[in-house]
């Protein structure tokens, strides 16, 4: 499949902005069935000076720096993406995950792919004993890891509610579990935490998922949004594969990815700091087309 995607941020000011250093995470990684075939990233007011970067995690970063007073800064990412990727079945066998565990403690390989760089704990995901505790619940003695992964998935759908105003980037993982309330973000960053607690490497993924609008409804523009999800290393043969805890399915063709890190601190589309004062407002308008 084709995509082309349009991702638009807005920033409002109450007052004028004199300086303000971003980073900007909006290419699409080409990764595991993925292929990125062009991207342009439009900013306004105009940037003094815009670098490019490859990170530790093989994204494409632009870091911009912004000199000229604003009260508006538009950020309008386009991206072509090619994606072809097939998902094991619910029910396939996989290795148990005991033997996923050893295998990653086992790796000698330092890249970004390498299960040991996602099996600790990270700025946004703290090992808990309690997340570790209702994970473990999913994986039995012997149980295959795709089995337990799925099981893990399913529950964190059916038990949380979905509820964007139950949470922020900064709400502690704990009381997330506690209120079983929270975001795409949040159910990725619990999963996560749990298969870390139990030993086995959990990658956090940034991204978009396409969306089909209801029988006999217009499909509204801008309506699409981020989404975030979760990979785990299943053993050797079956590598990285996608969970996606908010849908209760493994990630196939619809799932774009924009960026893979540890937690969602290492993979935001756009963060930074501005020289102002008062009030800000941010406007985020995602479209996700399929061309073919």
């Amino acid at each position: 499949m084709i995509y082309d995607i349009r991702h638009v941020t807005t920033y409002s000011y109450e007052s004028p902005v004199s300086f303000a250093r971003c980073s900007l995470r909006l290419a699409p990684v080409s990764i595991g069935g993925q292929q990125l075939v062009s991207h342009s990233v439009e900013i306004k007011p105009g940037p003094a000076v815009r670098t490019q970067r490859t990170d530790f995690f093989g994204t494409q970063t632009e870091n911009i720096l912004i000199e000229s007073p604003h009260r508006v800064l538009r950020i309008d990412s386009r991206s072509r993406v090619y994606v072809e990727r097939d998902a094991p079945g619910r029910g396939d066998d996989s290795p148990s995950w005991e033997s996923v565990r050893e295998a990653s403690y086992d790796s000698s390989d330092l890249s970004a792919a390498s299960p040991i760089g996602y099996v600790f704990a990270s700025p946004l995901v703290p090992i808990q004993s309690a997340v570790t505790a209702y994970a473990s619940i999913s994986f039995s003695e012997g149980c295959g890891i795709l089995a337990g992964a799925v099981d893990l998935m399913h529950r964190i759908r059916t038990e949380f509610k979905y509820d964007p105003k139950a949470t922020v980037i900064s709400t502690p993982l704990a009381e997330v579990l506690e209120k079983r309330h929270g975001v795409c973000q949040d159910f990725a960053h619990i999963m996560i935490s749990g298969l870390r607690g139990l030993g086995l490497p959990a990658a956090y993924v940034s991204g978009y998922l396409r969306t089909i609008p209801p029988p006999g409804k217009a499909r509204l523009q801008g309506a699409d949004a981020t989404h975030a999800w979760v990979s785990v290393w299943c053993g050797k043969e079956l590598g990285w594969i996608g969970f996606d805890p908010t849908n209760d399915i493994l990630v196939e063709n619809d799932h774009i990815v924009l960026a893979v890190g540890r937690d969602f601190s290492d993979v935001s589309p756009v963060d930074g700091v501005i020289v102002g004062s008062r009030k800000q407002k941010l406007a985020v308008a995602v479209d996700v087309l399929l061309v073919e």
